[in-house]
């Protein structure tokens, strides 16, 4: 078990941005029926808080997340068993504290 009094919690070094060009916000959209005017070229789609100066793995959650078709909320990608476990390997060792 883990104590939060016990658990030392800094600020994020970096944020990562993860974008998604306007094609696939607009795949995504289209499939889930819903209309979106905005004609940007690129989305933020999420902000990662990390302290490592490269790009981390993606949570599995969010891989398996993204591995649905479109019309289920996915981006209709495969899943990639190697990224998957590397994935997992890394979160095991690793929490996000909002």
């Amino acid at each position: 078990m883990i104590i939060r009094e016990k658990v030392k919690v800094g600020v994020a070094k970096y944020l990562d941005l993860i974008l998604y060009s306007r094609e696939q916000i607009n795949k995504e959209n289209e499939a889930m029926g819903v209309k979106n005017p905005d004609k940007s070229p690129w989305g933020i789609v999420s902000i990662k808080p990390q302290d490592e100066d490269h790009e981390t793995p993606m949570q599995p959650i969010t891989m398996m997340r993204n591995a649905l078709p479109l019309e289920h909320g996915g981006s209709g990608e495969s899943l990639d068993k190697k990224k998957y476990q590397e994935a997992v390997d890394f979160w095991k060792a690793h929490a996000n504290v909002l």
